[in-house]
């Protein structure tokens, strides 16, 4: 089948809008399915790494089994993108063995390429632009902790960056507020806020991490300096450092059943104290646990009902 169906036919899921807001629901309601249906029996899914991944590889790996399939996991220098092959052939290749395609790619562009000419779906394990399968996830944990993801008010306090961008438009989707607080020059583009709004949503973007977290149900953070920035790290601290920290203070302007979320791995103390990270308000245990169920509520969906 991968080898005759056009490309052009294919749905691929490089970021979390390229689901409906119908669709989105439809994925969580999946991810909480525990005899969910076999769509990859008999078959492979190739999980491409350029990145490596502690989190992401055990969270696909464990879906693609649940469905019934066999995950073969590929790191960059096996296939030298770009290099011993184009993006575009090594898609090719692994097309004509397995019925979906996972990366983690450093470029977003990469897995655009790979889309285009893929028989067979791509999905977006992580980018330097979006991280879907962690706004799934993160969503999911919304709500099983709630009952439901409407209404809600979800603040991140830290950097603009790829998780944060793929939770607004994911909260823009399901229909939460969504409000984010970090220095001048770590704040999303105007081509983030259009693309976020087209969801129907919207992202308010505020200095004072304190009234972003003013009565927000969620309250959510990462590291300031992510994998690959590490020659900007000096900077970036000092730009964060301090006032952009969950702290006790921080979390008790939150709602009183607010819960505290981070995508992992943390460094205490940073970006967020012990006491939040570890205390009786963290579900990031419940929120690691959650990309192996959103990942195969994601794959279940794409495979057997889109």
């Amino acid at each position: 089948m991968s080898s005759t169906t056009p490309p052009g036919s294919i749905r691929h899921i490089l970021e979390v809008d390229d689901l409906s807001a119908d669709e989105l629901l439809q994925v969580l309601d999946l991810s909480g399915d525990p005899n969910p249906p076999k769509v990859l029996e008999g078959k492979g899914m190739a999980l491409l790494f350029e990145k490596p991944s502690a989190r992401t590889r055990h969270s696909m790996e464990m879906a693609v089994v649940q469905l019934g399939g066999h995950p073969v996991t590929v790191a960059a220098a096996e296939v030298g993108i770009d290099q011993r092959e184009s993006a575009e052939d090594v898609a090719r290749t692994l097309a004509c063995f397995h019925a979906a395609i996972g990366a983690r790619v450093k470029s977003h562009s990469l897995l655009e390429r790979m889309a285009t000419v893929s028989s067979v779906p791509v999905v977006n394990m992580l980018s330097d632009q979006a991280h879907p399968l962690q706004a799934l996830a993160d969503l999911l944990t919304v709500k099983q902790e709630f009952g439901e993801i409407s209404g809600r008010r979800i603040a991140f306090v830290g950097d603009a960056n790829n998780v944060s961008r793929s939770l607004a438009i994911g909260a823009g989707l399901a229909g939460a507020q969504f409000v984010i607080s970090g220095p001048p020059g770590y704040q999303f583009e105007s081509t983030n806020l259009d693309r976020i709004a087209a969801t129907g949503g919207a992202a308010e973007v505020v200095d004072d991490p304190f009234e972003a977290v003013t009565g927000a149900h969620v309250v959510y953070t990462d590291v300031w300096v992510s994998m690959g920035e590490e020659a900007q790290a000096s900077e970036k601290i000092d730009a964060f450092a301090g006032r952009y920290s969950v702290s006790k203070a921080l979390m008790g302007q939150a709602a009183a059943d607010a819960i505290f979320l981070h995508c992992l791995p943390a460094n205490p103390g940073q970006e967020a104290s012990e006491e939040i990270l570890y205390g009786p308000q963290s579900r990031i245990w419940q929120q690691a646990e959650n990309r192996m169920h959103a990942a195969r509520g994601l794959l279940a969906w794409l495979l057997g009902v889109s």
